[in-house]
């Protein structure tokens, strides 16, 4: 399966999460991340989904793509504190995006779906596409790693809030999204870390969070 076919299997699991009835119900109350209701949870979401069709909607980057790694390194919200200008950002984007309500949202992310299922049958895998919110570009798949990360990340955010099972996510989207996870682990903690984390509990650290 290809990193695209991989994404898309992600965003409609994605979609059809944002359709469950239990989140409609939960809309304006707190999800498990701080700061932010289940709509604006939802809402970052949806948003994942719709800066893909954001960036297969504009021509090829000419810009030269950094690395996957190098863009986790120069992200700033990567250990920015909550209440940053950041993090406050991103969760401001979540609710703006929440406050057309559940039924439309979910509508509006089915929509942009069926739009990339068209487009990306044109789409290379080493499309450059520009970020205008970093100010630089990836690799088309590694830009789609970068949301299937966000996607199963916050689906299970989304899940816990309403109340409902996890999602189970065939092993196209996790395998990727577990490699990064761990390169990135790996980075901030330190190889022996994570080894031990996932081998000798006797001698695991107190964390090994990548992100």
């Amino acid at each position: 399966m290809s990193v695209m076919d991989a994404y898309l299997s992600a965003a409609s699991q994605t979609a059809e999460l944002l359709g469950h009835p239990e989140v409609d119900a939960a809309w304006e109350r707190p999800s498990a991340l701080a700061g932010m209701t289940v709509g604006g949870l939802a809402g970052h979401l949806a948003h994942q989904i719709f800066s893909v069709s954001s960036a297969l909607e504009e021509p090829e980057s000419r810009q030269a793509p950094i690395p996957l790694l190098e863009h986790f390194a120069r992200a700033a919200w990567i250990d920015a504190p909550l209440d940053g200008e950041a993090n406050a950002g991103i969760r401001a984007k979540g609710e703006a995006i929440a406050s057309e309500g559940a039924l439309s949202l979910a509508g509006r992310v089915r929509t942009a779906l069926a739009g990339q299922r068209t487009e990306s049958a044109s789409r290379s895998a080493d499309q450059v596409v520009f970020l205008p919110q970093t100010g630089w570009a990836l690799r088309l798949d590694d830009f789609l790693v970068t949301r299937m990360l966000e996607l199963a990340v916050h689906m299970d955010d989304l899940t816990v809030s309403v109340g409902i099972a996890a999602q189970e996510l065939p092993d196209a989207v996790f395998d990727p999204v577990l490699a990064l996870l761990s390169r990135l682990a790996a980075r901030r903690h330190g190889q022996a870390a994570l080894l031990r984390a996932l081998t000798r509990t006797e001698r695991a650290p107190a964390a090994v969070n990548a992100i």
